[in-house]
């Protein structure tokens, strides 16, 4: 499959690309940005893969974060896809920033007009990884991911019924509840139908019950967040894991919010905690 190469710069030693090519799992042009730490010209390399939020692109992690700086000092490759399929002509696509563009929430689309294009499930655990180890230098069995508030959700439902592939996971603020919270239930009405026992298959607070996972799962929650009490939840994935004796570290972060000056104050404690996890896995 085709890379189309649309600009590249020099980064910690190493090269921060952007790349589009023609989905086959979405039906359309997707994009993505990958960071090649300079030791990948010679060896391969655990991967990362970082799911952004609601209205991202490719392009706000690998420009916010300052994760780069860390790849490139413990040796590992960043990706991060944009957040849905683009341009798709379904009318209504970008009447609302919380569904539709830049809101793909990570899962299968099973209602039409979304079916056709909105694949992001697929497409981040089967597509996407398939196409980083065919075109880059990765070690396809150390593959971790994490992401922040609808990132965070798609990061913990991805790893947590995909195990074997992603061998690490975090998260940033994470939508751990999407079933009970006013975001969720819009997506997963518009994309997923009425019948909520479908919805399940995406809530990270139901299926850690279902599928408990092999290592420790980090959070980070600003206690400053607007969004903590009405959309995120956290207490309800805490209070999962504790049911089942998963392990997790759940840290509230004293007055931090839901931005990336959040996200970029923690993200090397992120970037050891994959790298601590995917040597034992």
């Amino acid at each position: 499959m085709s890379l189309n190469l649309t600009s590249e710069y020099k980064s910690f030693g190493g090269k921060l690309s952007f790349y589009s090519h023609a989905s086959t799992t979405c039906n359309i042009e997707m994009r993505f940005a990958v960071y090649q730490p300079q030791q990948a010209q010679n060896q391969l390399l655990p991967v990362l893969y970082f799911l952004s939020g609601l209205t991202c692109t490719e392009e706000n992690f690998m420009v916010k974060a300052n994760a780069q700086k860390y790849a490139a000092e413990y040796g590992l490759i960043l990706v991060a896809p944009d957040t849905s399929p683009r341009n798709t002509g379904i009318q209504g696509e970008v009447q609302d920033w919380d569904f539709g563009t830049g809101a793909g929430f990570y899962v299968d689309a099973t209602q039409e007009p979304w079916a056709k294009h909105y694949k992001m499930y697929s497409y981040i655990v089967e597509e996407l990884p398939s196409l980083i180890a065919a075109n880059f230098s990765v070690d396809i069995n150390k593959q971790g991911i994490f992401g922040h508030s609808m990132g965070g959700h798609g990061a913990l439902v991805c790893a947590l019924r995909n195990p074997q592939k992603f061998k690490s996971v975090s998260a940033f603020a994470p939508i751990v509840a999407p079933i009970q919270c006013p975001w969720g239930i819009k997506a997963f009405t518009g994309y997923l139908g009425e019948d909520k026992e479908n919805w399940r298959y995406y809530d990270a607070s139901e299926l850690v019950k279902q599928y408990k996972y092999h290592g420790n799962i980090l959070i980070d929650q600003g206690t400053n967040d607007k969004f903590i009490q009405e959309q995120l939840k956290p207490e309800l994935f805490e209070q999962a894991c504790k049911e089942i004796n998963q392990p997790l570290t759940l840290r509230y972060q004293d007055d931090y919010d839901h931005s990336y000056y959040f996200i970029s104050s923690f993200i090397e404690d992120h970037i050891k905690h994959h790298v601590q996890e995917l040597r034992f896995r």
